[in-house]
Protein backbone atom coordinates (compact mmCIF):
# COMPACT_ATOMS: atom_id res chain seq x y z
CA UNK A 1 0.00 0.00 0.00
CA UNK A 2 1.49 3.32 -1.11
CA UNK A 3 1.43 5.94 1.65
CA UNK A 4 -0.19 9.19 0.45
CA UNK A 5 -1.20 10.93 3.67
CA UNK A 6 1.44 9.45 5.99
CA UNK A 7 5.22 9.82 6.06
CA UNK A 8 7.53 7.00 7.16
CA UNK A 9 11.06 8.09 8.08
CA UNK A 10 13.91 5.92 9.39
CA UNK A 11 16.34 7.51 11.85
CA UNK A 12 19.62 6.26 13.36
CA UNK A 13 20.13 3.39 10.91
CA UNK A 14 16.49 2.43 11.23
CA UNK A 15 16.46 1.94 15.00
CA UNK A 16 13.89 4.72 15.28
CA UNK A 17 10.98 5.26 12.90
CA UNK A 18 9.05 8.52 12.72
CA UNK A 19 5.49 8.18 11.40
CA UNK A 20 3.92 11.51 10.48
CA UNK A 21 0.28 12.20 9.70
CA UNK A 22 0.63 14.43 6.66
CA UNK A 23 -2.54 16.41 5.98
CA UNK A 24 -1.38 19.74 7.44
CA UNK A 25 -3.80 21.73 5.29
CA UNK A 26 -6.67 20.29 7.39
CA UNK A 27 -4.72 20.00 10.66
CA UNK A 28 -4.16 16.30 9.92
CA UNK A 29 -7.86 15.52 10.22
CA UNK A 30 -8.26 11.76 10.05
CA UNK A 31 -10.27 10.28 7.21
CA UNK A 32 -10.45 6.53 6.62
CA UNK A 33 -7.50 6.63 4.23
CA UNK A 34 -5.22 8.25 6.80
CA UNK A 35 -6.26 5.75 9.48
CA UNK A 36 -5.60 2.79 7.18
CA UNK A 37 -2.23 4.23 6.19
CA UNK A 38 -1.37 4.59 9.87
CA UNK A 39 -2.12 0.91 10.30
CA UNK A 40 0.09 0.07 7.32
CA UNK A 41 2.94 2.25 8.60
CA UNK A 42 2.83 0.70 12.07
CA UNK A 43 2.81 -2.78 10.56
CA UNK A 44 5.92 -1.85 8.57
CA UNK A 45 7.59 -0.84 11.83
CA UNK A 46 6.33 -3.98 13.58
CA UNK A 47 7.95 -6.36 11.12
CA UNK A 48 11.17 -4.41 10.63
CA UNK A 49 13.60 -6.09 13.04
CA UNK A 50 15.87 -3.03 13.09
CA UNK A 51 13.16 -0.79 14.59
CA UNK A 52 13.34 -0.32 18.35
CA UNK A 53 11.15 2.77 18.91
CA UNK A 54 8.37 4.49 16.94
CA UNK A 55 7.55 8.20 17.11
CA UNK A 56 4.08 9.30 15.98
CA UNK A 57 3.41 12.94 15.14
CA UNK A 58 1.54 15.27 12.81
CA UNK A 59 2.89 17.63 10.16
CA UNK A 60 2.45 21.36 10.58
CA UNK A 61 1.05 23.28 13.50
CA UNK A 62 -1.09 20.55 15.06
CA UNK A 63 -0.87 16.87 15.91
CA UNK A 64 -4.40 16.33 14.60
CA UNK A 65 -7.85 17.90 14.76
CA UNK A 66 -9.38 14.44 15.07
CA UNK A 67 -11.95 12.81 12.80
CA UNK A 68 -12.43 14.54 9.44
CA UNK A 69 -15.78 16.29 9.94
CA UNK A 70 -15.74 18.13 6.61
CA UNK A 71 -17.61 15.44 4.72
CA UNK A 72 -14.80 15.50 2.13
CA UNK A 73 -12.65 12.73 3.61
CA UNK A 74 -11.99 9.63 1.55
CA UNK A 75 -13.95 6.52 2.52
CA UNK A 76 -12.32 3.24 3.45
CA UNK A 77 -10.96 1.15 0.60
CA UNK A 78 -10.45 -1.92 2.78
CA UNK A 79 -12.16 -5.03 1.32
CA UNK A 80 -13.63 -5.71 4.75
CA UNK A 81 -15.68 -2.54 4.42
CA UNK A 82 -17.26 -3.55 1.11
CA UNK A 83 -20.43 -5.02 2.55
CA UNK A 84 -24.16 -5.37 1.95
CA UNK A 85 -24.82 -4.59 5.59
CA UNK A 86 -26.77 -1.45 6.43
CA UNK A 87 -27.82 0.51 9.49
CA UNK A 88 -26.42 -0.43 12.89
CA UNK A 89 -24.58 -3.50 11.57
CA UNK A 90 -22.75 -1.48 8.92
CA UNK A 91 -21.95 1.32 11.36
CA UNK A 92 -20.61 -1.10 13.95
CA UNK A 93 -18.40 -2.84 11.39
CA UNK A 94 -17.03 0.47 10.12
CA UNK A 95 -16.29 1.92 13.54
CA UNK A 96 -14.86 -1.32 14.87
CA UNK A 97 -12.40 -1.43 11.95
CA UNK A 98 -11.45 2.24 11.57
CA UNK A 99 -11.56 3.48 15.13
CA UNK A 100 -10.97 0.43 17.32
CA UNK A 101 -8.96 -2.27 15.56
CA UNK A 102 -6.58 0.18 13.87
CA UNK A 103 -6.08 2.14 17.09
CA UNK A 104 -5.47 -0.99 19.13
CA UNK A 105 -2.83 -2.09 16.63
CA UNK A 106 -0.84 0.94 17.83
CA UNK A 107 -1.41 0.09 21.50
CA UNK A 108 -0.44 -3.53 20.94
CA UNK A 109 2.66 -2.88 18.86
CA UNK A 110 5.51 -4.91 20.33
CA UNK A 111 7.74 -1.83 20.23
CA UNK A 112 7.40 1.33 22.33
CA UNK A 113 5.51 4.21 20.73
CA UNK A 114 6.00 7.87 21.63
CA UNK A 115 3.37 10.42 20.58
CA UNK A 116 4.94 13.80 19.79
CA UNK A 117 2.04 16.22 20.25
CA UNK A 118 1.87 19.87 19.28
CA UNK A 119 -1.11 22.18 18.81
CA UNK A 120 -4.53 20.58 18.68
CA UNK A 121 -5.09 16.97 19.75
CA UNK A 122 -8.85 16.51 19.56
CA UNK A 123 -11.26 13.58 19.96
CA UNK A 124 -10.15 10.86 17.51
CA UNK A 125 -6.61 12.23 17.65
CA UNK A 126 -6.67 11.98 21.43
CA UNK A 127 -7.66 8.32 21.08
CA UNK A 128 -4.67 7.73 18.81
CA UNK A 129 -2.25 9.62 21.08
CA UNK A 130 -3.46 7.58 24.05
CA UNK A 131 -2.69 4.36 22.20
CA UNK A 132 0.97 5.32 22.48
CA UNK A 133 3.11 4.36 25.46
CA UNK A 134 4.45 7.85 26.16
CA UNK A 135 3.18 11.33 25.26
CA UNK A 136 5.58 14.25 24.88
CA UNK A 137 3.68 17.51 24.45
CA UNK A 138 4.73 20.99 23.45
CA UNK A 139 3.75 23.87 25.69
CA UNK A 140 1.14 24.97 23.15
CA UNK A 141 -0.51 21.54 22.95
CA UNK A 142 -4.22 21.37 23.72
CA UNK A 143 -6.18 18.18 24.40
CA UNK A 144 -9.95 18.06 23.94
CA UNK A 145 -12.83 15.66 23.42
CA UNK A 146 -15.97 17.66 22.55
CA UNK A 147 -17.82 14.62 21.19
CA UNK A 148 -20.55 14.72 23.85
CA UNK A 149 -21.58 18.05 22.36
CA UNK A 150 -22.59 16.05 19.28
CA UNK A 151 -24.36 13.36 21.41
CA UNK A 152 -22.22 10.30 20.43
CA UNK A 153 -20.61 8.81 23.52
CA UNK A 154 -17.08 10.08 24.04
CA UNK A 155 -15.70 8.74 20.77
CA UNK A 156 -15.26 5.07 19.96
CA UNK A 157 -12.62 4.24 22.58
CA UNK A 158 -13.10 5.57 26.10
CA UNK A 159 -9.45 6.32 26.85
CA UNK A 160 -9.91 9.16 29.31
CA UNK A 161 -10.49 7.31 32.62
CA UNK A 162 -7.39 5.21 31.99
CA UNK A 163 -5.15 8.18 31.26
CA UNK A 164 -6.42 10.81 33.73
CA UNK A 165 -8.61 9.01 36.26
CA UNK A 166 -12.38 8.68 36.35
CA UNK A 167 -13.24 11.88 38.23
CA UNK A 168 -11.11 14.07 35.98
CA UNK A 169 -12.40 12.19 32.92
CA UNK A 170 -15.97 13.04 33.91
CA UNK A 171 -15.19 16.76 34.05
CA UNK A 172 -13.21 16.60 30.81
CA UNK A 173 -15.97 14.78 28.91
CA UNK A 174 -19.02 16.39 30.54
CA UNK A 175 -17.78 19.88 29.58
CA UNK A 176 -15.92 19.15 26.33
CA UNK A 177 -13.50 21.91 27.28
CA UNK A 178 -9.85 21.86 26.16
CA UNK A 179 -7.05 20.91 28.54
CA UNK A 180 -3.72 22.67 28.14
CA UNK A 181 -0.40 20.86 28.20
CA UNK A 182 0.45 21.89 31.77
CA UNK A 183 -2.80 20.43 33.08
CA UNK A 184 -2.37 17.32 30.91
CA UNK A 185 0.96 16.72 32.62
CA UNK A 186 -0.53 17.31 36.06
CA UNK A 187 -3.30 14.72 35.56
CA UNK A 188 -0.96 12.14 34.03
CA UNK A 189 -2.07 12.36 30.41
CA UNK A 190 1.28 13.71 29.19
CA UNK A 191 4.69 12.42 30.32
CA UNK A 192 6.65 15.56 29.47
CA UNK A 193 5.92 19.14 28.41
CA UNK A 194 8.63 20.99 26.50
CA UNK A 195 8.96 24.25 24.54
CA UNK A 196 7.56 24.02 21.02
CA UNK A 197 10.94 24.64 19.42
CA UNK A 198 12.44 21.79 21.47
CA UNK A 199 9.65 19.26 20.90
CA UNK A 200 11.27 17.25 18.12
CA UNK A 201 14.69 17.35 19.77
CA UNK A 202 13.36 16.23 23.17
CA UNK A 203 11.19 13.48 21.71
CA UNK A 204 14.05 12.11 19.65
CA UNK A 205 16.38 12.21 22.66
CA UNK A 206 13.87 10.14 24.66
CA UNK A 207 13.47 7.70 21.78
CA UNK A 208 17.23 7.28 21.54
CA UNK A 209 17.48 6.62 25.27
CA UNK A 210 14.80 3.94 25.07
CA UNK A 211 16.50 2.45 22.02
CA UNK A 212 19.55 1.70 24.19
CA UNK A 213 17.52 -0.85 26.14
CA UNK A 214 17.47 -4.52 25.05
CA UNK A 215 14.53 -4.63 22.57
CA UNK A 216 13.26 -8.02 23.73
CA UNK A 217 13.11 -6.84 27.34
CA UNK A 218 11.22 -3.67 26.45
CA UNK A 219 8.82 -5.65 24.29
CA UNK A 220 8.08 -8.22 26.98
CA UNK A 221 7.62 -5.62 29.70
CA UNK A 222 5.33 -3.57 27.46
CA UNK A 223 3.27 -6.69 26.87
CA UNK A 224 3.06 -7.30 30.61
CA UNK A 225 2.09 -3.69 31.34
CA UNK A 226 -0.69 -3.83 28.73
CA UNK A 227 -1.80 -7.12 30.21
CA UNK A 228 -2.01 -5.41 33.60
CA UNK A 229 -4.40 -2.86 32.10
CA UNK A 230 -6.48 -5.66 30.62
CA UNK A 231 -6.65 -7.48 33.96
CA UNK A 232 -7.86 -4.19 35.42
CA UNK A 233 -10.59 -4.22 32.78
CA UNK A 234 -9.39 -1.95 29.99
CA UNK A 235 -10.17 -4.33 27.11
CA UNK A 236 -13.67 -5.08 28.46
CA UNK A 237 -14.22 -1.37 29.05
CA UNK A 238 -13.30 -0.58 25.45
CA UNK A 239 -15.64 -3.29 24.12
CA UNK A 240 -18.55 -2.09 26.24
CA UNK A 241 -18.04 1.57 25.39
CA UNK A 242 -18.09 0.95 21.64
CA UNK A 243 -21.60 -0.46 22.04
CA UNK A 244 -22.62 2.57 24.13
CA UNK A 245 -21.16 4.81 21.43
CA UNK A 246 -23.12 2.99 18.73
CA UNK A 247 -26.34 3.20 20.74
CA UNK A 248 -25.84 6.94 21.13
CA UNK A 249 -25.75 7.32 17.33
CA UNK A 250 -29.35 6.13 17.14
CA UNK A 251 -30.97 8.41 19.70
CA UNK A 252 -33.38 11.10 18.57
CA UNK A 253 -30.91 13.74 19.76
CA UNK A 254 -28.14 12.27 17.60
CA UNK A 255 -30.37 12.08 14.55
CA UNK A 256 -31.41 15.72 14.93
CA UNK A 257 -27.80 16.80 15.46
CA UNK A 258 -26.80 14.90 12.33
CA UNK A 259 -29.42 16.71 10.28
CA UNK A 260 -28.40 20.09 11.73
CA UNK A 261 -24.73 19.29 11.12
CA UNK A 262 -25.29 18.45 7.46
CA UNK A 263 -27.22 21.69 6.99
CA UNK A 264 -24.53 23.75 8.73
CA UNK A 265 -21.75 22.20 6.60
CA UNK A 266 -23.78 22.65 3.40
CA UNK A 267 -24.57 26.28 4.20
CA UNK A 268 -21.24 27.44 5.55
CA UNK A 269 -18.66 24.68 5.51
CA UNK A 270 -16.66 23.22 8.37
CA UNK A 271 -16.22 26.52 10.24
CA UNK A 272 -19.99 26.95 10.31
CA UNK A 273 -20.36 23.47 11.72
CA UNK A 274 -17.80 24.13 14.47
CA UNK A 275 -19.56 27.37 15.36
CA UNK A 276 -22.84 25.47 15.49
CA UNK A 277 -21.34 22.72 17.66
CA UNK A 278 -19.44 24.92 20.11
CA UNK A 279 -21.20 28.28 19.97
CA UNK A 280 -23.40 27.73 23.01
CA UNK A 281 -20.36 26.86 25.15
CA UNK A 282 -18.26 29.93 24.45
CA UNK A 283 -14.69 30.00 25.63
CA UNK A 284 -13.47 27.87 28.51
CA UNK A 285 -13.74 29.83 31.75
Amino acid sequence: MALETTLYEKIDDGQIVKITMNRPEVLNAMDATLKEELFEAFQMAEFDEDVRVVILTGAGRSFSAGHDMSGKGRPSQHPYMQTRLTGLEASLRREQHIFVDINLSIRNLTKPVIAQVQGHCIAGALMVACMSDIIVASEDASFQNPVLRMTPGAAELLVEPWDMGVRRAKEFLFTGDPMDAKRAYEVGLANKVVPRDKLEEETLALARRIALMPPVTVSLVKRSLNRTLDIMGQANSFDYHLLIHEMSHHTDAAKKFGEDRRKAVADGGLKAFLAFRDGAFGKKQ
